[in-house]
């Protein structure tokens, strides 16, 4: 073991780093980002239409209203924070993040801010749509071929360009201030005061990185609050595995085709002692609930607002089939633009324009093999008092609002059951066209 120098020589050694010009650097830095938090108003919590006499209210935070139009606009504001704050981010160095969702948009956003070029690690099978965005605030894509190559080629990239590596899967629980300082969590709790139900019952949340519902869970505990903390999962996730195991080893061979969420590894952002529950949630009730959302509120939003949708519907069901009152709330993510549209454009995959109707029919995510008919069941008009969402003899207003806010889910569980009678006629061009959507939808996730 060496010995300090200064107990051999008995000389004081004094390295001072201190940069005047990179202190006014930074401090400009962190007063852009935070007068942008202090430009924009709070998001809104929207209500969802339910029965007045089942005494329960479902809300939706719409956190598509951020300039960037995500929610991983706070995420990225906070990882910038972090990254200043720590000395990570420097003048003239690029930022570098592994992501081709809105995380990679929202960040190119605040490097254009700060003035710092951004780079987004991507597969090369990233919709031309979410490329476009990325550029369109300054950022730059970088290609891989194979996604699961994304982390190493950021951190390479990193290294090779003297950049900073910003590494949102690690990052993301740590950098946001789950105590408070206007987190997602306080934000919900401040804007439910005057609710009838003002400490939820549930909150709903779906995991990316898993930073969100780790905030959420962190905050309920912190403030000693009863609320429950629900994680929604989409298909080809490792989130729920890892969760119901206990294994953070868990690994999935596939990406998740609900854009946003869904990770084939276990994040390390994601805490999942901190969760109450998680529902495996399959696309096409995603899919389908996000389409009923649109038809009751007007609002367009992603497959990743419908996975989390359909869960608190599960949970209100539950509510009242219990005779319970309360409040249960889920987040509308994003708008959802170009969400299915852009992926079943990808190389492979037939454009809408010159495929035949009913072979984009057969194309459609809501048809995509493993979306079991026992999770469907709940989506049909007959089977949503077998799903119990309503009382057990609704009068005409109840059928009524859930005649409406169901339909989508019925045509979702209608072409379902014809897809499976498709693949009997297995090798046909149609059954072959719409596997090969899947998959390349997959990849691009």
């Amino acid at each position: 073991m060496s010995t300090p120098q200064q107990t051999l020589t008995g000389v004081t050694l004094d390295v001072d780093r201190s940069d005047a010009a990179y202190r006014g650097w930074l401090k400009e830095a962190v007063r852009r980002v935070q007068a942008d938090a202090n430009r924009s108003a709070d998001t809104h919590l929207l209500r969802f239409p339910l029965p007045e006499r089942w005494g329960i209210d479902l809300y939706l935070k719409d956190e598509s209203t951020h300039p960037t139009g995500s929610l991983k606009h706070r995420l990225a504001r906070s990882l910038f924070l972090y990254g200043l704050c720590n000395g990570w981010i420097r003048p003239g160095r690029p930022v570098i993040e592994a992501s081709s969702g809105s995380t990679a948009v929202s960040e190119a956003y605040f490097a254009k801010l700060i003035g710092v070029p951004f780079i987004a690690v991507m597969p090369r099978t990233t919709s031309a749509e979410k490329c476009r965005l990325i550029e369109f605030h300054g950022g730059r894509c970088h290609f891989v071929d194979d996604p699961r190559t994304m982390y190493e080629a950021s951190a390479a990239l990193a290294a090779e360009t003297g950049g900073h590596y910003m590494d949102q899967f690690t990052y993301a629980e740590r950098a946001t201030d789950w105590r408070g300082n206007n987190n997602i969590a306080e934000s919900i709790f401040r804007q439910l005061e005057l609710e009838r139900f003002p400490e939820p019952a549930w909150i709903v949340a779906t995991a990316g990185t898993g930073g969100t519902s780790a905030t959420l869970a962190r905050y309920v505990h912190y403030m000693q609050y009863d609320t429950l903390i629900c994680v929604a999962d989409p298909e080809n996730s490792c989130f729920f595995e890892g969760w119901t195991t206990g294994d953070p080893d868990v690994a999935c061979d596939r990406g998740s085709r609900i854009e946003g969420i869904g990770r084939p590894r276990m994040e390390p952002s994601f805490v999942p002692g901190a969760i109450d529950r998680m529902m495996k949630v399959p696309d096409a009730a995603g899919v389908a609930a996000v389409r009923a959302l649109e038809r009751v509120i007007g609002r367009k939003a992603g497959g990743s607002t419908g996975t989390g949708l359909w869960s608190a519907l599960k949970i209100v069901a539950e509510m009242v089939a219990d005779g319970r009152r309360g409040s249960v709330v889920t987040l509308l993510c994003d708008p959802g633009t170009g969400t299915w549209t852009s992926t079943t454009r990808t190389p492979g995959c037939p454009s809408r324009a010159s495929t035949p109707r009913r072979t984009r029919r057969r194309s459609n995510p809501c048809c995509a093999p493993g979306s079991g008919p026992a999770e469907l069941r709940f989506a049909s008009l007959r089977g949503i008092r077998a799903g119990r969402p309503v009382p057990a003899n609704p009068g005409p207003t109840e059928r009524g609002r859930w005649a409406m806010g169901m339909a989508s889910l019925t045509y979702a569980g209608r072409a379902h059951r014809r897809a499976r009678a498709r693949q009997s006629s297995a090798g046909s061009p149609a059954t072959t066209s719409r596997r090969r959507c899947s998959d390349t939808s997959a990849r691009a996730s």
